[in-house]
């Protein structure tokens, strides 16, 4: 159904806890400042992160020229999320914390498109709708260019769902998605007794595919649709799935591992170029895979990133949300977009 934006603001009260952690990992966050060519961060007693590409293997550099500069678009965010290029030229960004969709504009500008409790993950589907996975609202939603939108999954066998991270068009036009706990609303009860990961089709009909994720977070396809990545934010590590005909799962299995400490990064956002690499938030900033499961080397971040996406019309930009900010890094890549491929 359709629904007001306002209809959210009531649920406002119950994101105390996810809302606290995001805002403290906010405040944490590095003051970034542009010098020139180099963007420098002066953390309040924190270590200083700077942009660096740290390679591991010399397959990093086919996908980074060594001169690439990081570009901060915006800040002064709360907490971004779920970036998706426009071909208009502009960014979605969700910010957790000031619980807003935002286009952003590449000289800065910001621009409200709703305001609603703790939106996450975004995608364009088949029909080039902006789909979001509403935390609050315990749904995956469909929004219009003026700010409205309409519920099209909130119920799995008649229990709501936890609170929906992160969404992927896939090759079938089906939309597949994400539902750990990470920000289920304070006093409300967990329906489903597991995180698990779906398939929404185009008749609004829901179908489980895996419960064997501890936190399911980011998740991507490879370029010809026969696997499927998803990150285990709370394992700390990347999982690959075999995709039958029907969008069925199976032969999970751990793809890549990203330790850490306590208070550095983990795997959460992911998206995949056309040569099947992967790239996934992690600690100190974005990792780059190779298809065969070997890290290539860190993107190292002034901000801890916790999503990204392909920009630009040939695909070759990273449009990144990290933390306060939004930042963009040009690639010698070309990104696989799911809704533009199938």
């Amino acid at each position: 159904m359709k629904g007001s934006i306002l209809k959210t603001q009531s649920s406002a009260s119950g994101l105390f806890c996810s809302r606290v952690i995001k805002a403290i990992t906010a405040l944490a966050a590095s003051v970034v400042l542009l010098a020139g060519p180099r963007l420098i961060s002066v953390g309040a007693g924190a270590p200083e992160r700077t942009f660096k590409l740290t390679a591991e293997s010399s397959g990093f550099w086919k996908l980074f020229d060594r001169n690439a500069k990081l570009t901060r678009v915006a800040g002064d965010f709360g907490f971004t999320e779920g970036p998706v290029w426009d071909p208009s030229g502009f960014i979605y960004v969700s910010d957790e914390v000031q619980n807003k969709i935002y286009r952003v504009f590449l000289d800065g500008r910001k621009e409200e498109l709703i305001s609603m409790g703790d939106p996450d993950g975004n995608t364009y589907d088949q029909q080039h709708r902006l789909i979001d996975c509403a935390s609050v609202l315990r749904a995956i939603i469909a929004l219009t260019p003026d700010g409205k939108y309409t519920v099209l999954a909130d119920h799995y066998e008649g229990k709501k769902f936890n609170s929906p991270n992160d969404v992927v068009s896939g090759p079938d036009r089906a939309l597949y998605f994400t539902d750990p706990t990470l920000d289920l609303v304070e006093g409300q009860p967990q329906e489903i007794p597991f995180q698990g990961v779906y398939r929404l089709d185009q008749g609004g009909n829901v179908r489980l595919l895996t419960k064997d994720l501890t936190q399911p977070n980011g998740l991507a396809f490879s370029p010809n649709g026969k696997r499927l990545y998803v990150d285990d934010s709370e394992q700390r590590n990347i999982r690959v799935y075999d995709v039958g005909p029907d969008g069925a799962l199976s032969n999970g299995r751990i793809f890549g591992q990203e330790p850490g400490g306590k208070n550095d990064g983990v795997p959460d956002g992911i998206k995949a170029d056309r040569e099947g690499n992967l790239f996934v938030t992690g600690p100190e900033g974005l990792w780059g895979w190779d298809s065969q499961g070997q890290h290539l080397g860190t993107i190292e971040m002034p901000e801890q990133p916790a999503n990204l996406a392909w920009g630009d019309s040939d695909h070759r930009t990273l449009d990144i949300t990290a933390t306060t900010s939004v930042y963009r890094l040009s690639t010698k890549t070309k990104g696989f977009v799911p809704y533009h491929a199938h």
